[in-house]
């Protein structure tokens, strides 16, 4: 071979072996390394927020906490509260309940946590139900020991009868004269259910079922004030007093049967129209109304 052909073959050669060499190195080639942002984004799912050792937090070796994705976002915040909520209201039920079958005690002091056992709870639900009671003026508060429940006498209960009266009356002989028949038509299933309620025999159940006819009729005014204030004093008004006699529970269930046709009576005379019957059974139902 001749010196230009040879010069030649080894240019071709060099340059075969460059290439060679080069495509080597690409295949070996080691990928960038991430830089810290990135790697906190990859630990944090990708939302570009760093976890916490890259905070700066120490995390010893505790898996790292769940974090929401974009695809599903977390659940509303609310929701334990309103669980929370919940059960209060059941607790506060429960209460007023015990309150009316004189099943807490006036006089008595009774504790959170040994109330929160026996519904089987914890006394947080309860101290806040008896918060709420504390407000209305069902019990009081005594430090560090809990909740006594208030002993009412006959003169408290007289002057919560005479509130009622002077609430409720003068609503009831207006609507008397404004509402129609077939409005009050309409309130019958509430006032034959006050019947049933008081023939169970079980005040807690009737003072339900009285709250709610009393309730129905004063809605009848469009003044959601005064469906409040007035149901705030019916309730405090059912409340046993501190030295009620035990009467027999025939009697008992007799007393409330009467008050009960008292509502049905009265809802007769409503739909008639016939505002002096109305006006001699409303002043009756709340002279004697429990």
């Amino acid at each position: 071979m001749n010196p230009s052909a040879q010069g030649a073959a080894g240019t071709g050669t060099g340059r075969v072996r460059a290439a060679a060499a080069a495509t080597a190195a690409e295949s070996v080639r080691i990928p960038a390394q991430p830089g810290v942002a990135d790697v906190a984004r990859d630990r944090a799912g990708g939302t570009g927020e760093p976890d916490g050792a890259a905070r700066g937090e120490h995390t010893h070796s505790e898996p790292p906490a769940p974090r929401p994705s974009a695809a599903r976002p977390p659940a509303p915040g609310p929701r334990a509260l309103v669980q929370r909520s919940s059960v209060r209201g059941q607790i506060l039920d429960a209460l007023r309940t015990a309150l009316v079958t004189g099943e807490l005690r006036p006089g008595e002091v009774y504790s959170a946590p040994a109330l929160g056992d026996r519904f089987g709870v914890s006394a947080t639900p309860v101290r806040e139900a008896m918060q709420q009671l504390a407000l209305e003026g069902a019990v009081e508060v005594v430090p560090n020991r809990g909740f006594r429940v208030v002993e009412r006498g006959d003169r408290e209960l007289a002057e919560l009868a005479e509130v009622r009266a002077l609430i409720e009356v003068p609503v009831w002989l207006r609507l008397a004269r404004t509402v129609p028949a077939e409005r009050w038509a309409r309130l019958r299933p509430l006032a034959e259910g006050t019947v049933r309620a008081a023939s169970a025999g079980c005040p807690a159940t009737y003072a339900e079922a009285d709250r709610a006819f009393h309730r129905a009729v004063l809605a009848l005014s469009g003044n959601e004030q005064l469906v409040r204030i007035a149901g705030d004093v019916h309730r405090r008004a059912q409340w046993p007093p501190a030295a009620a006699p035990a009467a027999p529970a025939a009697r008992g269930r007799a007393d409330l049967v009467a008050d009960a046709h008292e509502h049905t009576a009265l809802l007769d005379a409503l739909i008639a129209g016939d505002p002096d019957v109305v006006r001699s059974l409303v002043g009756q139902h709340f002279t004697g109304a429990p």
